[in-house]
Order: C-alpha cells, then structure tokens, then sequence
C-alpha cells in the first residue's frame, strides 16, 4: 500500500495540471448528489446544477500557477450560482480550494485579504438569497468555511517553510561538516610533509656526511672508515624509526601498537647531536632555567626546530662550531640555535622549506620563530615555545 501511494505521488508530481485539477472531481460528484436528494427519497441530479459546478472548477487546473486569478474566478462563479440557483445548499465548494491554494502558494498578507474577503461576500450572498440573517447558524458556517480554507492552507504553507528551512540547515551542517573534514586533512598532510622534510633531509645529510667520510678515510684509516660507517648504519636506522612513526599516523586506529614507535622528545636531543658530532660537526648543548614539564606537542615542535637548524647548518654553512641554547622561563620555552659559519657555501643554497617549516610549527601551537644571519657573523634561529598547551590545541 504504501508503496502504491509513493508511485502516485510521484506520478502525480509529474502531472502539476492533472494533480491540479483532481481535486474537481470529487467536487462534482458531491455537487451531482446534492442536487438529487429530494425531501423522501433520491431523484435524478439537476444536470444543469452540476455542469455549472464542474464548469467553475475548470479554472482549478491551473490554480497553482495563478492562484490569486484562480480565487478570484472561482470565487466570482461561485457567487453567481448562488445567485441564479439560491436553493444549491452546498458554499462554492471550488473557490473554497482556490483559497486553500492561495494560502498554500501565495504570501500571508494576500491569503488572509482575500480570504476574509470571500468569506464576508459567500456569507453576505447566501444570507441575502435565502432570507437569513448574516449571523445565523447556516450563514457563518459559509464564512466558517471559507475561513478555514484559508487558515488550512497556511497551515500547510507553515510546515512546509519549516521543512525546507529544516533541510537546510542540515545540508548546511552537512556542507560545514565537509569543509572541516577538509580542512583537517589538509593540515595533517601538511604536518606530516614537515615531518617527512625535517626526517629526510637531517638523516639524509648526515649519512651523506658521513659517507664522504668513510670514503675519504677508507684507505689512509680504514679503522676511521670503518667508525663512519657504523654512525651511517646508525643514522639509517634512526631515519627509518622516524619515517616509520611518522607514516604510522595513516594507520587504523585497530592497528598493532608495535608498529608504531614513539615520536621524538627533548630527551632524544643527546642522541640527534651525537649523530652531528659523528659527522664532524662540532655541537655545543646547554639548558639554563628551570626544567619544567613541556607538553608533548611543545616537545616536539623544539626536537624538529632543533634538528633543522642544525641540518641547515651543515648543509649551507662551513660552520666551525654551532651552540643549542635551551632557556626554560616561567611560561615559554626559548630554544636558540647559533653558529659561526659562512652563507653561501659551494654545498648549496637551501630552498627555504625548512625555516618555512620550523615557523609554521611553532605557529601551530602558539609560539613564533625567527631566523636570520648575525652582524658579527654566523646564523642564529631563535624559537618561542609555549610550555603548555590548551587542551584544545593539543
């Protein structure tokens, strides 16, 4: 049954005049037995009664385009069959759907105007061609009628303003839902872009280093080579355990725990300098202040910065010797990275992502970055970290 209805309805929605006009033929056949009850039994129907009804719902078929013009026609027809045909009990029962339309389609102010209108006109006109008082019991039931009418179309006309201003608050919500999700995804990827840049380019630079110096050393000191080479194994470990941690933030939620390893912390920083130091670089690690407890996100946003400064360093810089300044104040952390070196050294100028990608980390947990070459020479980069987090930042 239900599924009967459904394929009606959308026949229906197919057909706007067909499904216009349906409502007349219930009029007609309820116009057609009016006029053939008599006082003790049925009688043939007053043919000509009802082809004046069926003629004033012909305009139905278009009541809702024109609903204002449909009222007004069937509403003027209506009354004329009061008129000419005074004994036809029932109101005129097709300008009673024009104004249920009207109410449906048209704006409140036209709907009521017109309504109340044809209400105080159908009631004037019955009362004045049956001899009966305008208040009388059957004189306001026309104008209850007509009323109702109307009131029954705004009805319908609210709910269905409710529903569409329903629907589109959730295809909003749903819009708005997407565009966060979007949003989101955009940041991750370009969270994790910087933790592959800071991962590749660090280990990839001291492997390099270091390979240069296994292959300088090889045959001079074959027992220094053979040193360069376990720091190269050592390094390409850690440059796994890295990436491994970093691409395991695409996993499922369900996955294994042992496929992850723990993200990099300031705990880690003796072991980033040892590789520099293998490489030949000289490191210098202090920590003033006192230690207080960081977030993790705090933690390591100050690992990376660290291990992108110290990157830059050896890659465009002949730096003789580079300083790590850790300053724990009462609510930031300072984290300062100077070396003596020259720009512009013949092992090539950087591109820029990494100082791009040590200020967009510390912007994203609320701290800033400034970076830039020294009036007595060298380079420094200087970062301002918050301590804690916001539990909604974190």
């Amino acid at each position: 049954m239900d599924v009967a209805m459904v394929v009606w309805r959308q026949w229906l929605a197919g057909h706007d005049r067909l499904r216009d006009a349906l409502p007349a033929v219930p009029l007609v056949v309820i116009a057609a037995a009016a006029t053939a009850v008599g006082e003790s039994s049925w009688h043939e129907p007053r043919w000509d009664e009802t082809a004046w009804t069926a003629l004033s719902c012909l305009p139905l078929a278009v009541r809702s385009r024109r609903p204002l013009g449909v009222a007004l026609v069937t509403l003027a027809a209506g009354l004329t069959l009061m008129v000419l045909e005074p004994d036809l009990a029932p109101a005129p029962s097709a300008s009673l759907v024009a104004l249920y339309t009207l109410a449906a389609h048209g704006s409140r102010r036209t709907a009521w105007t017109v309504g109340l209108a044809a209400a105080v006109a159908i009631t004037g006109v019955y009362a004045a061609t049956h001899e009966e008082s305008v208040v009388g019991g059957a004189s306001l039931l026309r104008l209850d009628f007509a009323i109702a009418a109307t009131a029954l179309g705004r009805a319908v006309r609210s709910r269905r303003d409710h529903l569409a201003d329903a629907r589109a608050r959730v295809e909003r919500a749903e819009r708005m839902q997407e565009e966060e999700a979007r949003r989101r995804v955009t940041e991750e990827r370009v969270r994790i872009a910087r933790d592959l840049h800071d991962v590749v380019a660090h280990h990839i630079t001291l492997v390099n280093a270091q390979a240069g110096v296994a292959h300088h050393l090889m045959r001079a000191h074959p027992d220094r080579a053979y040193e360069a080479l376990a720091h190269i194994k050592d390094n390409s470990r850690a440059a796994l355990d890295e990436l491994r941690a970093t691409v395991g933030l695409l996993r499922q939620p369900d996955d294994s725990p042992g496929t992850r390893a723990p993200i990099p912390r300031l705990a880690d920083l003796d072991s980033l300098v040892g590789g520099f130091r293998a490489s030949g670089m000289s490191v210098w690690v202090a920590r003033t202040g006192t230690c207080s407890p960081l977030a993790p996100a705090t933690e390591l946003t100050a690992y990376r910065i660290i291990q992108e400064a110290l990157t830059n360093t050896h890659k465009h810089a002949s730096a003789t010797r580079t300083a790590v300044v850790l300053h724990y104040g009462a609510h930031r952390l300072r984290v300062t990275v100077t070396d003596d070196g020259l720009p512009g050294s013949p092992r090539g100028a950087g591109t820029g992502h990494g100082l791009m990608g040590m200020h967009e980390r510390a912007v994203a947990i609320g701290g800033t970055v400034t970076a830039g070459p020294r009036p007595e020479g060298g380079f420094q980069v200087v970062a301002e970290l918050p301590l804690s987090l916001h539990p909604a930042v974190v």
